[in-house]
């Protein structure tokens, strides 16, 4: 007789029992389940660990652009201010201490919305691809950046789906979380 726990024995170690098939089946599903929820952890811990979330842009027309810088601050934070670059030149903020570069005063507006979102509408964006950078500045802390290269051929118009195409990684943790859902559900 081959003992394979306290409970599971089969009389020939190379005969494979229907009862030691289902136990290792479970342990396995158990360890996969075990393991998407680890990760799921990890990922949403990164998540909230950044300070600018994502930034994605579309088209309002066909020479003006829409931004949105969507960041995460710490609970009771003093207000965020945000403004948007292009290498050294300002292109807005919501700062009222600095100031607007003059060629961008009629080009670019940025606003803060609410949801931690600080938007840039920029007319008369040039042909080939510009560099934008969002930074956020909240009272001494250290200024958080994201940039994107905008190519004017390739940009979507802006509605929902564009928005969801360029942010996909929501969307992923989503589809991760399934797997993981069912996994626990069947356990």
């Amino acid at each position: 007789m081959f003992y394979l726990s306290t409970d599971l024995y089969c009389n020939n170690p190379w005969h494979h029992c229907r009862a030691l098939r289902r136990a290792v089946k479970l342990h396995q599903t158990r360890k996969v389940g075990t393991m998407f929820l680890l990760a799921a952890i990890c990922l949403l811990g990164f998540a909230s660990a950044q300070r600018v979330i994502q930034l994605s842009y579309c088209s309002i027309d066909e020479h003006h652009v829409r931004l949105d810088c969507k960041y995460s601050l710490p609970a009771e934070s003093p207000e965020a201010f945000c403004k948007y670059t292009q290498g050294e030149r300002l292109l807005d903020t919501t700062n009222p201490e600095e100031e607007q570069h003059a060629p961008f005063k009629n080009r670019a507006k940025a606003r803060l919305f609410p949801g931690n979102i600080c938007r840039l509408l920029f007319k008369n964006l040039p042909n080939g691809k510009s560099n934008f950078t969002c930074n956020i500045k909240q009272g001494d802390s250290a200024t958080a950046t994201k940039t994107s290269v905008v190519e004017k051929k390739l940009l979507l118009p802006c509605s929902a789906w564009s928005v969801l195409l360029q942010n996909c990684s929501g969307l992923l943790l989503t589809l991760m979380t399934l797997p993981m859902m069912l996994v626990l559900h069947w356990l």
